[in-house]
Parts: C-alpha cells; structure tokens; sequence
C-alpha cells in the first residue's frame, strides 16, 4: 500500500474535468483505465497523509458500487465507504471516498463484532444473536438517536450474507472501544455486538458525510463470501 494525499483526486491528468452532474463517469472512466497507475503513486505534498486500502479490496468495492448505480439500486453521487477486516483493529481499516470527485476523504479505525474474532475478525453470520460481524454491500439508511447516541442504520443488499441487518440492528454508531486510546490500553479494539463502531470523536461527523443512501462494502479474505456474492463476481462494468 502507498501513501494519498488528504486533497489528491483519483482522476487522470489526461483525462480530467471539472465536476459536474456527470462527474461520477469521467471518474469512473479514469479509474477503469488506469487504476493502479494513479492509486499507488506516492505523492509528497499535503500535510495529512492516507494509506490507501488494497487495490484488490478497492476494485471489488468499486466494481459493486457501479453495478448497483447502474442498475438504479444507488444513487449518483453517494460515498463509497470501505472496511477491510481482513487487517486487525489495530489498523485503520475504514476508508470513505467521494465517488463523484475521486477523492479520499477519511481513513480510520472501526470496530467489529465480539463473536467474529479478538484482535482480527475471522468469523461472519448474518444470524440474529449472533454478535458477529457481517460481509457485503449495505446502504446506508436513516439516523436516529439509540443507547450509543448519534448511529446510522443499514440495509443489508446480500440476501444470505447480510439482508439481517435491519432486523439485527446493525447499524454504524460511535464506541469508546473503538478508539485509539482503547488500543493503547489493551492492545486491540474492543468490540460490538456486529456494528461497524467508530470513534466517538469522529462518528457524528461520519455519519453525516454516509447517511441517506451511501454505499458501505465490508470485506474480508471468507471464501464463503467471496464465492458466493453476486455482487463481488459482478462482470458487467469494465474494471
């Protein structure tokens, strides 16, 4: 993984527009056509740097998020947030890009779910009662007001994978065990019962930037789920 500047925007010098109502597709050209070239160049200006999430991991997230804005089941301009768990908690593992400009706007940490493994999550259900952690492509719903404050409910777009989430109540909201004053105590994240927690000091402002319809892809290295998701085997959008 390299190092992205907080202002870079994935988009070809050769290729680059302004935004505009059409943005989303001149971005999505240039990241069709040269993904790794301009993702994993390392840039030295800027003060506040990102570590970009896997290319394998991110074109998984971005060959799912055109096929849904494709067939009308997103709509245009919304963020794509990704978490990969296949990294422990100890890392930043949550990154949001701006799909309409292609930029990199936030990279942090984020908790998963007490049944699904302690310093790594290494085990998914989308059982309720379950307390694990489940893959796959939600959107982001409406927010309210719940038992950890400020949260922000998902719908699960994976029937089998993760279409419980609803009824399961995972949703994102902000934890004192997911915060890096928890790691230094204990050496790991602490964990939720499923949720995708964050940081308390940077959970309301997430929530605003991922409400009302964003695109959240949750990935892990699961054969089961990569074998058998519609959405990551997706081949009908170019990347």
């Amino acid at each position: 993984m390299r190092l992205l500047t907080l202002s870079f925007i994935l988009l070809i010098g050769s290729s680059f527009t302004q935004p505009s109502e059409h943005s989303h597709i001149n971005f999505r050209s240039s990241f069709t056509s040269s993904f790794e070239e301009i993702l994993w160049q390392q840039l030295q200006t800027g003060r506040e740097y990102f570590i970009l999430p896997d290319k394998e991991v991110l074109t998984v997230g971005a060959k799912g998020y055109f096929h849904l804005l494709e067939n009308g089941q997103l709509e245009e301009g919304k963020p794509l947030a990704v978490i990969d768990f296949s990294l422990p908690s100890t890392e930043k593992r949550l990154w949001i890009i701006d799909m309409e400009e292609g930029k990199l706007i936030h990279h942090g940490y984020v908790a998963h779910g007490r049944n699904s493994g302690e310093l790594k999550a290494e085990r998914f259900s989308n059982q309720n009662s379950s307390y694990m952690s489940s893959l796959g492509f939600y959107r982001t719903a409406e927010t309210y007001q719940g038992k950890h404050g400020y949260s922000l409910r998902l719908d699960g777009l994976e029937q089998g994978f993760n279409d419980r989430a609803r009824e399961r109540a995972i949703v994102i909201h902000g934890a004192a065990y997911a915060s890096e004053d928890f790691i230094r105590q204990t050496g790991r994240l602490g964990r939720s019962l499923g949720c995708p927690a964050l940081p308390p000091s940077e959970s309301a402002f997430l929530i605003n930037h991922l409400k009302e319809g964003a695109l959240l892809f949750i990935y892990a290295e699961d054969e089961h789920y990569l074998s058998g998701s519609s959405l990551v085997n997706v081949d009908d959008v170019g990347i």
